[in-house]
């Protein structure tokens, strides 16, 4: 949570000595304070930007290593593109892009935002999938519509390879020009972009066969090395900026192997410049309660990684579950003040679904619903939206045309800005979405208007 910052004007303080204190500009400062003119009086009062950005206005912008034309071009920046602001002269402003480096862009073509921190800051990482069947459409689309009010996209297209446990294949079908396309587009928005590398679905509901396959890329530190050189070329294949960790099922009795890969991963990362970031089931104490959770060691992950997603989803909807939503706002409590004990609460993002379930109480299962499938279902059964106070969550029920009795429980704009308000309050990164394209699409206004997202940060 970052608070307004407000300054009282001592004798010989002037805008551009203010501005270099707090990594803004002066013209950030005028802009927040709507004053008139660069002068300042002993005792005034000023509000200072928490958070000051540079949203681009021109199609294709250079970014360069030095203020002035004639310095090496960093990158280039599309129209709407958002940096932040950490210094400037009179004609360019210094910005830092989403690999952590320092460059400059001309005033001419972007728009100078400063953020007093009446609204709170957080980050939006999106998962990005292809299309899963007629009703799970890919990503694509929703990302390059929505970018702007994203920090991080995390590609959902490799996992380790079941004949070859040192390697990694793709996940999806596609080619290495779409994936670069891909990410480059994100680096023209400023986002970081990275590729997740799990063990999920070789065998539909056969978890053994993903326990398995990582038990093998565990086995030794010389199979754990192999795999990590894998990944690094896969990083630099794409042009990625680092990796995503999405390790899931995994053998208890592997639990020690799993933290030493942590920590060599998170070393040979770090060793090229790179950005590591792990996700895992979600735990909220030190017993092994959870046969799913139980490998996972948050204090070895913090200690190794830049960044701990804690994968939210599904307190229901599992198997046996019984109704009730995919992650609640008490749910997400639990979990993220455990992990505030063993890492500090600037690595952790709350990783929440934008899905939901429906479930039938008749018949004791339940059906995967999007946003837009949820909405359909209150539709097609004229039934109003109910949004759960205690757990922060709309929900709806019905009976159907057999007589089955349903209850479905999915998320909307007001359930994620509950997560938001949240992961502010407890001083986390911010949320990530599983996943782009099927949330309700009044998520993005609410989020350009209650929130500021800010740029990944290391």
């Amino acid at each position: 949570m970052r608070e307004p910052i407000t300054y009282t004007v001592k004798s010989g303080d002037n805008l551009f000595a203010l501005a270099q204190k707090y990594h803004t500009t002066p013209e950030g400062i005028i802009r927040l304070n709507r004053l008139s003119s660069m002068n300042l009086d002993v005792g005034q009062k000023l509000k200072i930007p928490v958070y000051t950005e540079a949203v681009v206005t021109g199609d294709h912008v250079n970014i360069h290593n030095v203020p002035g034309v004639k310095g090496i071009v960093m990158a280039q920046m599309d129209r709407g593109a958002r940096l932040p602001v950490t210094g400037g002269d009179s004609e360019w402003l210094q910005v830092r892009l989403w690999n952590n480096r320092i460059g400059w862009i001309s005033r001419e073509f972007v728009t100078l935002v400063p953020h007093g921190g009446e609204k709170p800051l957080t980050e939006i990482l999106g998962f990005f999938t292809e299309r899963e069947g007629p009703t799970l459409p890919s990503s694509d689309a929703d990302f390059r519509k929505n970018v702007a009010q994203m920090s991080d996209i995390a590609m959902f297209h490799f996992r380790i390879d079941r004949e070859k446990s040192t390697e990694v294949e793709k996940f999806y079908e596609f080619t290495d020009d779409y994936m670069r396309e891909v990410v480059q587009f994100g680096h023209r928005h400023n986002i970081r972009m990275l590729p997740i590398i799990h063990n999920l679905l070789y065998e539909r509901g056969n978890q053994n066969v993903n326990k398995d396959v990582i038990r093998a890329m565990l086995a030794t530190p010389q199979t754990r090395a192999a795999f990590i050189n894998h990944v690094i070329e896969v990083v630099r294949r794409y042009g990625f900026d680092g990796a995503h960790i999405d390790f899931e099922d995994v053998h208890y009795e592997d639990r020690f192997k799993l933290s030493d890969f942590y920590r060599e991963m998170g070393r040979a990362m770090h060793a090229q410049k790179l950005y590591f970031v792990v996700s895992t089931p979600s735990r909220s104490s030190d017993q092994p309660t959870n046969p799913f959770s139980a490998p996972f060691d948050y204090a070895v992950i913090g200690e190794s990684a830049d960044e701990f997603v804690a994968m939210l989803y599904n307190e229901h909807g599992w198997p046996g579950s019984g109704p009730g939503p995919v992650v609640s706002i008490g749910w997400m409590e639990t979990v993220l003040r455990y992990a505030r004990t063993k890492m500090p609460a600037h690595k952790v993002t709350a990783a929440v679904s934008v899905f939901g379930f429906d479930f039938n109480l008749t018949a004791k299962r339940n059906t995967y619903v999007t946003y837009g499938m949820a909405m359909d279902l209150a539709k097609k059964y004229d039934q109003d939206i109910i949004f759960d106070e205690k757990t922060q969550t709309p929900m709806f029920r019905y009976t159907d045309a057999k007589g089955d009795k349903h209850e479905v429980w999915f998320e909307n704009a007001a359930s994620i800005r509950a997560k938001v308000n949240l992961a502010d309050r407890l001083g986390v990164r911010g949320l990530a979405l599983w996943r782009l394209g099927m949330e309700d699409p009044g998520i993005w206004p609410m989020l350009a208007a209650d929130f500021v997202v800010r740029k990944s940060v290391y």
